[in-house]
């Protein structure tokens, strides 16, 4: 069993502050509405066409990072729930649940990724591989299918075969990730009591702050080259862009953290709102010539019937 700290529970002291306490949960119930339209989307267009692999590898490796670092600095916080009623230990601990939430719902789109990944794209079309984002007459796919590589992986397209390595590099860094700060807390105990531990923290809230910063840059160039809008939901970056602003603020009055827990969230909102506002131009720009936001392909009254026969 790892030690919970060497913290006095003399020192576990509720802490209640009934403002902190109901933006937390107001955030908490608000991400996981804001992350509903994206989902959909992808599964009810069937596609996740659009999309950068490298935006969901940068933006899965830092909400994992920014996961285990906020589990790190609030380890005193984890260990003082052994002395306090439930209702104390869960306020406390409204600031790991709000990460936690983040976590879980964007790896949940970067599965939808690989389940919704375009058929058309999976293959090498005539011995090289089909990377057009526009594909003239291309259906959508119709059905749920991983197709992971074979006996004929040759022919897999290279896109495809990035998007795999990019799931296998993200599984390796969330195992590795969880061991390390597992085995530190184990032999040498939280950052109260350990320095190491506290430079893992520090070293995984840096390290999720350096990818963030980076996350919307690939698919920003993507979304611009294609000039569509493709699988992305600009429901859900409307309702989650003016909201980080509050998340920020909740995590920075939250006792036990520091800068490296928040500073993520405030550079992403910032390139996510350059994002939605590019989504925005290229939604109305491809209404007015009457494309389809999702590969950008002519929309006609023909359209629905050729795919509905496919």
């Amino acid at each position: 069993m790892i030690p919970l700290s060497s913290l006095d529970r003399s020192q576990c002291q509720p802490h209640h502050d009934p403002t902190t306490l109901y933006i937390s949960l107001f955030l908490c119930i608000g991400l996981v509405i804001s992350y509903l339209p994206q989902h959909y989307r992808i599964i009810a267009n069937k596609t996740s066409e659009g999309f950068s692999s490298w935006f969901l590898l940068l933006g899965v490796v830092s909400s994992t990072s920014s996961f285990l670092n906020i589990i790190l600095l609030q380890w005193e916080a984890i260990a003082c729930c052994a002395s306090l009623s439930t209702g104390a230990c869960l306020e406390s601990l409204m600031g790991v649940f709000q990460i936690g939430l983040q976590w879980a719902m964007f790896s949940l789109v970067f599965v939808l990724y690989l389940l919704y990944f375009p058929e058309y794209r999976k293959r090498k079309a005539n011995g090289a591989a089909d990377t057009s984002d526009m594909p003239s007459g291309a259906h959508l796919p119709q059905g749920l299918h991983l197709d992971l590589p074979g006996p004929v992986s040759h022919a897999i397209s290279d896109e495809w075969k990035v998007s795999l390595v990019i799931a296998m590099l993200c599984l390796a860094h969330l195992v590795v990730s969880v061991i390390v700060s597992v085995v530190l807390l184990f032999l040498v105990g939280g950052p109260v009591d350990s320095p190491l531990t506290n430079l893992w923290a520090g070293f995984l809230g840096i390290l999720s702050m350096i990818l963030a910063a980076m996350q919307y840059i690939p698919q920003i160039w993507k979304t611009w080259h294609r000039k569509s809008v493709g699988a992305l939901s600009i429901p859900m970056m409307m309702l989650q862009t003016p909201g980080t602003a509050l998340f920020v603020y909740s995590l920075i009055v939250r006792p036990g953290t520091n800068w490296t827990a928040w500073i993520t969230y405030m550079v992403t909102g910032i390139l996510q709102g350059t994002l939605l506002a590019l989504c925005i131009v290229w939604h109305f720009r491809s209404k007015r010539l009457g494309l389809s936001d999702l590969d950008g392909s002519t929309v006609n009254e023909h359209t629905p019937l050729l795919r509905d026969n496919e």
